[in-house]
């Protein structure tokens, strides 16, 4: 894998919770906030977990000392989705910094670009868990299948 297709998944990944994000709009607060409805967790828990999770994963890689916990707050949709917004800024703004030979490099028995596709990866199990949850409240996100993150691209690619 190379520094393209690390930022091919992570651009997917920001498309697809992109597309999520708007869907928590007019959430009721019992839904947002219910915990249990997947594994011990609720929706507002699930998805400030994935954002704490892409965080972690970042400030490991880049090895500075932050370990930000969004999960362990009660973050409302809004602090949610402004995070997320700073988030990708900090994202975009060290993918670039990457090269080749970095994402070759294996720590701990596994290689920088294998624990950077787990991060997509895990981001991809819980925006479908809490598209579910979405859904079943009458607020689905529509597909966020990376085929049809390719099917957009395409579309904006063409004549």
């Amino acid at each position: 894998m190379n520094t393209s297709d690390v930022e091919f998944l992570f651009a997917y990944d920001r498309w697809a919770t992109g597309r999520l994000l708007p869907a928590l709009e007019g959430i009721p607060p019992d839904r947002w906030g219910t915990d249990g409805a997947i594994g011990e967790r609720g929706l507002g828990v699930i998805l400030a977990h994935h954002l704490g999770a892409s965080q972690r994963w970042r400030h490991a890689i880049q090895q500075d000392d932050e370990r930000p916990h969004p999960e362990d707050g009660h973050l409302s949709a809004g602090d949610l989705i402004a995070r997320w917004d700073v988030e990708w800024v900090a994202v975009g703004a060290w993918l670039p910094t990457l090269d080749d030979r970095f994402l070759a490099y294996v720590h701990e028995g596994e290689a920088i670009w294998q624990m950077l596709a787990h991060v997509v990866n895990h981001g991809t199990q819980h925006r479908s868990e809490a598209a579910a949850l979405l859904t079943t409240a009458g607020h689905s996100p529509g597909d966020l299948d990376m085929i049809d993150y390719l099917d957009e691209l395409a579309s904006k690619a063409a004549p």
